[in-house]
């Protein structure tokens, strides 16, 4: 009578068990420091953190998102990127981190984060560690705090200008948190194209006020 083969440490269902087990680790750490503030909940510690980061930066990848969540994710996204470069967690502002979390968006953020990491799971695993190593930790909050930069910064009469900074923090967010270095490249990559794009936009945006005004004065 022949029995199964168990799976080989090399094997894709091994690879996969490892996957999930990697990413429900995240899951329960994240959810076991959930709190009734804002500050309880988005954590202290800057992994904890980029995990929201990725979470509210997702929605900015379409072109639906609400008014002003471009800022705000970007300013959260700065003052991450800055605790990474200097070693150190920065506080939230008291009137912000003493705000109460009622139980109807705790449950929602809960779901948000289980479907979200076990959607990240399918394709992102630890590679290329060197790359979110401690070493590595100035370069990563250094393109985190430009890609939230370029978030920030408004674009004249041009819309839709926060989907490539926004894809820029959820690669570099969710690959710092899953230390999947092949994400980090990719985030490298459209933090690079979307410093590019704004400029790009600034300049034609520039260029249509002064032409519109040129032809009014006219």
């Amino acid at each position: 009578m022949s029995h199964p083969i168990p799976p080989t440490a090399n094997s894709p269902e091994n690879a996969q068990d490892k996957r999930r087990s990697n990413v429900q680790r995240v899951v329960t750490l994240q959810l076991a420091s959930m709190g009734g503030t804002l500050a309880d909940t988005i954590g202290q510690s800057n992994r904890q953190r980029l995990v929201w980061l990725g979470l509210l930066a997702l929605p900015l990848l379409f072109p639906v998102a609400l008014p002003g969540m471009g800022s705000a994710v970007g300013a959260l996204c700065m003052l991450i990127a800055t605790g990474l470069c200097t070693g150190h967690s920065l506080q939230l502002p008291t009137w912000l981190a003493k705000r109460e979390l009622n139980s109807r968006l705790k449950s929602l953020l809960i779901a948000l984060v289980n479907r979200t990491l076990h959607l990240f799971a399918r394709a992102a695993r630890p590679r290329m560690l060197l790359l979110s190593n401690k070493s590595a930790s100035l370069f990563n909050g250094s393109m985190l705090f430009v890609a939230g930069l370029s978030m920030m910064v408004p674009v004249p009469v041009i819309s839709f200008d926060n989907v490539l900074p926004a894809l820029a923090i959820v690669l570099i967010a969710w690959g710092l948190r899953l230390r999947d270095g092949l994400l980090l490249l990719a985030g490298y990559l459209a933090t690079v194209v979307a410093v590019a794009s704004v400029l790009l936009l600034w300049w034609g945006g520039t260029q249509l006020v002064t032409y519109l005004l040129s032809l009014s004065l006219s």
